[in-house]
């Protein structure tokens, strides 16, 4: 089986992580991953930023794939609303592209590179950072995206799983 560059998005309307990884059957290796930090300016913004860093990151890294997280319930709907566009935006920018895009849920990412759903952020980042053999812990939401990356590598057809 060929390797697969799979981008991993964790979006967030004022800070959104990204992570690439090389996977193939028995093997997977870090390319890079971040953080597009948005600041509080107006969300149209902020949107417009996300966009077109995701296009840049996919024009310079050449994703095959993408993947990420769903949106989870928020106690505070207006939330829950930013969250939705900051991913539908990067969602965006993946399928102008022409990347497939792929959604799992917060608590399949978790159990799937931690082994449990209740995951909290420090034991993702540990894992990530075991799991790639990285020197050193990637910022937290670099290494959710990380996460997502790793979770389709497991889940999509001729992955892990």
């Amino acid at each position: 089986m060929p390797v697969v560059r799979i981008l991993g998005v964790d979006p967030g309307s004022r800070t959104t992580g990204f992570g690439i990884i090389d996977a193939a059957p028995g093997r997977v290796r870090y390319v890079v991953s971040g953080c597009l930090r948005l600041g509080s300016g107006p969300m149209a913004e902020r949107l417009a930023e996300i966009f077109s860093s995701m296009s840049a990151i996919v024009t310079e890294y050449r994703p095959e794939q993408m993947a990420v997280e769903e949106v989870f319930v928020h106690r505070n709907p207006s939330s829950a609303l930013k969250l939705g566009q900051a991913r539908g935006v990067a969602i965006a920018a993946a399928v102008a592209a022409g990347l497939p895009v792929a959604e799992y849920s917060p608590t399949l990412v978790k159990r799937t590179v931690v082994g449990t759903g209740r995951a909290d952020k420090v034991q993702v980042q540990h894992m990530v950072r075991r799991l790639l053999s990285l020197d050193g812990t990637p910022q937290a939401d670099a290494a959710d995206a990380l996460a997502v990356a790793l979770c389709h590598h497991h889940h999509r057809p001729g992955g892990e799983g």
